[in-house]
C-alpha cells in the first residue's frame, strides 16, 4: 500500500476510499458528485464520506506545512 496504493490489493470499500483520497490529494478541483456516489456505492454513509475527505485533507495540510517549513522526518526503525 505504501509503495503503490494504485495497485494494492484492496476490497471494494477500501479501493473506493484510497482512490478518492488520491484524487482529492492530486487534483482536488476534479472531485465531482460521481466520486461521492462511488463512495456511497461502496457502502460509505455520508458521515464516512465526510470523514474520508477530512482525513485526506488534514494529512495533505500537515504534510504541506511540514514541507513548507523544511521539517525533516525522524528515521524509521
Amino acid at each position: 500500500m505504501e509503495r503503490d496504493p494504485a495497485t494494492a490489493r484492496l476490497n471494494q470499500r477500501q479501493r473506493a476510499i484510497v482512490d478518492y483520497a488520491l484524487r482529492l490529494t492530486n487534483s482536488p478541483s476534479s472531485i465531482i458528485e460521481d466520486d461521492i456516489r462511488t463512495l456511497r456505492a461502496a457502502g460509505l454513509a455520508d458521515s464516512a464520506v465526510h470523514d474520508a475527505a477530512a482525513i485526506a485533507a488534514y494529512f495533505n495540510f500537515v504534510n504541506r506545512v511540514a514541507l513548507g517549513l523544511g521539517v525533516e522526518l525522524e528515521p524509521e526503525g
